[in-house]
């Protein structure tokens, strides 16, 4: 019977037990749900090097240095000696030790002191979490708490936060932040001893300082690293060797390398940890380079410089630097000048002569007509203000020559650079697209040298875009084909002739240069300027001028950022084996007349080899010398209509544009034009008439009423026209030259422009004018 009741006895404890048990857990579940952890901790953002060293870290929002020590960080040396100092039961305990209080409480009780605590690592971060007064009440949330975090999380990552939590005086927090302001290094590199000297700070924040107490905190870890060796921890020659090590730490400041890109990566990144790309040593090297190399330019009121350097084979950037000193406060050193929008000047015409030439218009030795010209009132100037007449392709490029480009910008069409643009991430761009006009090609745009050295960067790889990264393991989002490889393969080998003029003047060390291709480019009133240069290795990219937007006349790409950009790659790439690129198998060679670039004809004698791109470069001959039938006086010419039967005799003639034979009239340039048409032929007079140039046809002006500016009229002519009259509204209004440029002020709205040339023929067009305020 007695056996029966205490049976059932057990039973109904068994069962009451699990009742409780089971309504305490879901109090606990209501609890946590009521009262969540307050987990999210605040940490200090800290950058890395491509080698994982510190080069620049961030305070917290509470000016604290709480750097996160990852669990890959946590050394077993580091987590054995932690746990054996503070809480030897960490992995068996349900984040409370019942023996430790139960100690603690006897002890205190029989003692009528503190002589030992109870709190365990969870208690230690629950505390930490939450900051109170140490009361009775208080620790009973400290113990409510541990549950929690012992709920939420697994052991290692506990004891992950109690090393970022724990305090070590003054504003550092954590071991990672101890052991880098202290001891220069990360923690799974700590010594024993090392580990021992910070693992007694916390107790004692205030009264051992390191650097401050050093022989005092020795005595005190010398007295720990006894109890580790009486309790055999660690082997006896492990205590000796920690023993006998010195204490030399002091407390150290925070490296702050590669500031701009540092602190513009902790704005875009949410990481406590940011692994960037940068080569420390490129990097100190090329500040140096850019602080001295402006220092030199001080006297001609130029302060500033920017440079990124990337790696062409990962597109990673290895240095970038903002401005000349991130300290100076003459010119704003802070300001990141590498991030900034300016004007690029000439840098994109590779990039358009590169698609002109995968459109089929043009290859290297294309001619092309460097003459005035007039787009709905925009006349492009060249940088010396000069024409040159006919110039190849490459010249042009070698040159810079601005009308070149823009005629080739109205061939391509400007849509079809811009999306290029678009695609190679010029967000400026993208953002004005609906705005821009034949300018952008001579720097009337927005962009920034990020975004002109990832573009040059797809250069050096066959005209692929991918775009340049700045932290470790980035993948590439995308890949764009910019070029063929073709295209840029030419326009590469354009780039890199050194017999140019904006190779930069009295620039004697380039005996070890790395053969690199380069564009240069100088903004508008000399407020920026640009070298772009690459080889197969690295893609480096220079900006000088001012961040207050001052111009300065001494300002150009050629003088002012070219020299910079050789004496960088005279220092990363010094031992540059010579390889360079090859041309691609798609590309191939043929012999063109030297005065169009085109295939010879029948009368063509003076022929060059040319590159060309086999099924996308123009087949169309060369016609610009033909046979013409003269008079026997060459007085007149004729065709085949009015040809007499006998008579007349044939001559070869060099055929000139109507646009070049005005060039060579104003130049005095004497060339054997084709004699004025028969006058007797019908024919002549049923032909097209002149070809109005501007103003452009369905256009329309707005005309500032307060001062309205005049309007411009030019025609394209036959080469046997010597006058043209020009009609405004079937008007007439003015007789002129065939060559000059008469202006006129039209009226409001509707204005119909009539060119005829002496031989009777007319050409209309129709424009609109609105006046407005300005």
């Amino acid at each position: 019977m007695r056996e029966k009741i205490t049976k059932q006895k057990l039973i109904l404890f068994v069962k009451r037990s699990l009742i409780v048990t089971v309504i305490g857990f879901l109090v606990f579940l209501l609890l946590n749900w009521i009262f969540p952890l307050p987990d999210k901790i605040d940490y200090s953002t800290i950058v890395t090097d491509d080698k994982g060293e510190l080069i620049n870290a961030f305070l917290t929002k509470d000016d604290k240095w709480r750097m996160k020590t990852e669990l890959n960080e946590i050394s077993p040396l580091l987590k054995k000696t932690i746990i054996q100092k503070e809480d030897q039961y960490f992995y068996y305990h349900p984040g409370i030790n019942i023996m430790a209080i139960s100690r603690a409480a006897f002890n205190n009780l029989v003692k009528g002191q503190r002589t030992s605590g109870a709190s365990t690592i969870t208690m230690q971060v629950a505390r930490a979490l939450e900051q109170r007064p140490r009361t009775i009440g208080a620790k009973l949330i400290e113990t409510y708490r541990a549950f929690q975090l012992e709920w939420k999380y697994s052991k290692d990552e506990i004891l992950q936060l109690y090393l970022n939590l724990v305090p070590y005086g003054s504003n550092i927090e954590g071991v990672k932040s101890a052991s880098l302001l202290y001891f220069k290094k990360n923690p799974d590199h700590l010594s024993l001893a090392e580990i021992t000297a910070l693992s007694i700070i916390p107790n004692r924040p205030s009264s051992l300082v390191i650097g401050k107490n050093n022989d005092l905190i020795i005595k005190e870890r010398n007295k720990w690293l006894h109890r580790f060796a009486a309790s055999d921890v660690f082997t006896q020659k492990e205590i000796e060797d920690a023993l006998a090590e010195p204490l030399q730490a002091t407390r150290n400041v925070v490296p702050h390398f590669a500031p701009h890109l540092s602190y513009k990566l902790n704005q875009q990144s949410s990481d406590h940890t940011i692994h960037t790309t940068i080569n420390l040593n490129k990097q100190l090297k090329i500040e140096k380079l850019t602080e001295d190399y402006i220092r030199t330019l001080r006297l001609n009121n130029i302060r500033n410089a920017a440079v990124i350097v990337v790696d062409n084979k990962t597109h990673n950037v290895i240095s970038y630097v903002g401005s000349a000193g991130f300290f100076d406060t003459t010119d704003g050193g802070q300001v990141n000048g590498a991030a900034a929008i300016r004007q690029p000047g000439s840098t994109l015409k590779p990039l358009l002569y590169g698609l002109c030439m995968d459109e089929g218009f043009i290859t290297p030795k294309s001619v092309l007509n460097d003459v005035p010209i007039n787009y709905n009132g925009y006349a492009p100037e060249n940088y010396d203000q000069k024409f040159n007449g006919f110039v190849t392709t490459e010249y042009a490029l070698e040159q810079s020559l601005n009308i070149p480009a823009v005629k080739s910008l109205k061939q391509l069409g400007k849509e079809k650079l811009i999306s290029k643009l678009i695609a190679a991430d010029f967000t400026q761009v993208a953002k004005d697209q609906n705005k821009l006009g034949l300018s952008l090609i001579l720097g009337g745009c927005g962009t920034s040298l990020e975004q002109l050295t990832g573009l040059f960067a797809s250069f050096a790889n066959n005209g692929t875009y991918a775009p340049i990264s700045f932290i470790q393991n980035t993948k590439p989002v995308k890949k764009v084909q910019l070029l063929s490889p073709s295209a840029n393969y030419l326009i590469t080998g354009i780039l890199s002739k050194i017999n140019r003029p904006d190779f930069p003047l009295n620039w004697q060390a380039t005996e070890h240069m790395p053969k690199i291709a380069w564009k240069t480019g100088t903004s508008y009133g000399r407020k920026d300027a640009w070298s772009i240069g690459f080889n197969k290795q690295y893609t480096v990219g220079v900006w000088v001028g001012n961040f207050s937007g001052a111009g300065a006349p001494e300002l150009s790409g050629a003088n002012t950022a070219t020299p910079l950009l050789f004496k960088i790659f005279n220092t990363i790439d010094y031992a540059n084996n010579g390889d360079w690129f090859t041309p691609p198998a798609a590309l191939d060679i043929r012999q063109v007349c030297t005065e169009t670039g085109l295939p010879p004809g029948p009368n063509c004698t003076n022929l060059i080899l040319d590159h060309f791109i086999p099924l996308i470069s123009t087949t169309a001959t060369c016609q610009h010398v033909q046979e013409i039938k003269v008079a026997p006086d060459e007085s007149i010419s004729y065709c085949t209509t009015c040809a007499p039967q006998e008579g007349y005799i044939k001559k070869l003639y060099r055929v000139v544009a109507p646009e070049m034979q005005d060039y060579f009239h104003q130049n005095n340039i004497a060339f054997k034009a084709i004699p004025p048409h028969n006058p007797a032929c019908e024919k002549v007079f049923k032909g097209e008439g002149p070809i109005i140039t501007s103003p452009t046809n369905g256009s329309e002006y707005y005309i500032n009423q307060n001062d309205p500016e005049p309007l411009q009229l030019t025609a394209n002519t036959a080469n046997d026209v010597n006058k043209v009259y020009w009609y405004i509204n079937d008007e007439f209004y003015k007789a002129a030259a065939a060559g000059d440029k008469p202006f006129f002020v039209p009226t409001e709205g509707p204005v119909k422009i009539s060119c005829t040339d002496d031989k009777g023929r007319t050409r209309n067009i129709l424009i609109r004018v609105k006046y407005v305020k300005l």
